[in-house]
């Protein structure tokens, strides 16, 4: 059994890796840290966890980590991470959810090396690494859009994409753009063409098509729902439609969380699930590629244990097996 920490207990990505690593078989919780709430009842905080967590001898948040464990969810704010790894040992094993480790510059510190979690196109890195950097939700639905399309380096224009969240993207902070009363029945944009995760999709198009020049324009949405994205892009590609299709079936084939669909898409599809659903059109000349995940799990915890398992050598779907909300 691996022997896992969580620092950072409290916030929604804590709160679905706790409920996927409770169902894990190849895993145990032994520490769960929460500054914020330190010795309360983790049930009094994530009260969807009543009756679930006792009889795997979790009760209340520690104060801190354990040493007597094999890896560490980081599920804490962004621009924290390095402080916390200052205590702890480097020969355990990370995961940081934040976004301090994601790019190239920032990949190496003190004496471990982070390496870019997102599976469908670093597998075989992710294997032989330590420390995986977990993908922002933004950037991953946006990346899962146009891997097949960058990996032939067949992206030569300009990307067009608009792209919608639900609250929880932000984390469990105040805030009176992120409150009820401001996001429910209202949609508001928020850092056109300035989103941090742009800067995710831009390595890794630079990774696979080096000389890509073109323009990226990201327009973000706050949406009135609690979870989800959708995310639409388009561009002039030089290929058919049936080319494209074909290409990104081929891509994808032997990734388990990757479905194309012909037909509309919508969130229910993915929520609480690790599922990325694409859909692929051809309008006026352009290619329009539409893409759903649930920003909590394969934009956050979903697609960390995801790493967990391509680490440890696990079934890549173990303990993901999870099932859709429904209409």
């Amino acid at each position: 059994m691996i022997k896992i920490g969580i620092i950072g207990g409290a916030g929604y990505t804590a709160n679905e890796l706790i409920k996927i690593l409770i169902n894990h078989p190849k895993v145990e919780i032994k520490t769960i840290v929460s500054t914020t709430y330190p010795g309360l009842p983790i049930e009094d905080i994530h009260k969807d966890l009543i009756g679930e967590i006792k009889n795997k001898k979790l009760f209340s948040f520690s104060t801190e980590i354990s040493d007597d464990i094999d890896l560490l969810f980081l599920c804490i704010g962004h621009g924290h991470s390095k402080k916390i790894l200052k205590n702890i040992d480097s020969k355990i094993n990370v995961i940081d959810m934040s976004n301090d480790f994601r790019i190239n510059k920032n990949f190496f510190f003190k004496k471990r090396i982070f390496h870019y979690g997102l599976p469908e196109l670093n597998k075989k890195i992710i294997n032989q690494s330590k420390n995986i950097a977990n993908p922002g939700c933004f950037a991953t639905a946006i990346q899962l859009s146009i891997l097949p399309l960058a990996k032939r380096k067949l992206l030569k224009n300009n990307l067009h994409i608009s792209a919608i969240t639900g609250s929880t993207g932000a984390g469990r902070i105040n805030n009176s753009k992120l409150n009820f009363s401001f996001r429910n029945n209202n949609i508001s944009t928020y850092n056109l063409f300035n989103h941090n995760h742009i800067n995710e999709v831009i390595q890794t198009i630079k990774k696979l098509q080096n000389k890509y020049d073109g323009k990226i324009y990201f327009i973000p949405y706050r949406g009135g729902f609690s979870r989800g994205i959708i995310s639409t892009l388009y561009t002039r590609i030089d290929l058919s439609f049936e080319e494209v299709k074909n290409l990104y079936d081929r891509f994808y084939k032997n990734n388990p969380f990757i479905f194309i669909s012909e037909k509309e898409i919508h969130l229910k599809q993915v929520i609480n699930t690790n599922k990325c659903i694409l859909n692929l059109k051809y309008i006026k000349n352009k290619l329009i590629i539409t893409s759903i995940i649930d920003n909590l799990i394969k934009g956050a915890s979903g697609q960390a244990v995801q790493n967990l398992n391509i680490m440890y050598n696990f079934e890549e779907t173990c303990g993901l097996k999870l099932k859709p909300l429904g209409l």
